[in-house]
């Protein structure tokens, strides 16, 4: 059986994605969404699917007992899923090429810390960008420069505005996300 657990900040919509494709297969399982914010809306998303969640401090997660946490569920993929906080190098040596994140744009375009969410759609517009899309990719030490695993494009008109950039790439998160997770499962099998 795959373990997945997801990290996660705020509301959740790309966790919830992943919970619901993966809650009918027999071959993996989330164990958990754990999340550095108390107030998080995975929180009661997550209840609602009966997924455990933990909340965690920020001395936890740069604490070596935060690698205790995640070994304690042993997850064969870790899954960045609106998570924003910089994953600890202890960390990534501990999970090497398991630790997953998503980013909303094609990297390496808009990547790089302090560009997420609003932040990167805003950039797109600015540069009046043909298309824009998400990257799935491996985490490593610095901001967005992990190997990338899978790309998704998405074509923007020049009218819209950087809220109709996220929902367009949204949208491509809440395609691609998940089956890109259960391929890299079956890859390393």
């Amino acid at each position: 059986m795959n373990k997945l657990i997801i990290l996660a900040s705020g509301s959740g919509s790309n966790a919830i994605k992943i919970i619901e494709y993966f809650e009918n297969q027999d071959d993996t399982t989330v164990s958990a969404v754990l999340t550095d914010n108390r107030h998080a809306g995975v929180l009661d998303k997550c209840k609602a699917l009966n997924i455990p969640t933990l909340y965690f401090s920020a001395a936890l997660f740069r604490s070596p007992a935060f690698i205790d946490l995640l070994n304690s569920f042993g997850p064969d993929l870790i899954i960045l899923a609106g998570f924003l906080k910089k994953i600890p190098s202890e960390v990534i040596a501990e999970y090497p090429d398991r630790i997953v994140n998503i980013h909303p744009s094609l990297l390496p375009k808009y990547g790089g810390k302090g560009m997420y969410g609003a932040h990167v759609h805003h950039a797109v517009k600015e540069n009046n960008e043909p298309e824009s899309g998400i990257s799935i990719h491996y985490v490593n030490e610095h901001y967005d420069q992990g190997q990338i695993i899978a790309q998704f494009k998405v074509a923007l008109d020049s009218q819209d505005n950087a809220e109709q950039i996220a929902k367009k790439v949204q949208q491509l998160e809440h395609l691609h996300f998940a089956p890109t997770i259960a391929t890299l499962l079956k890859n390393n099998e």
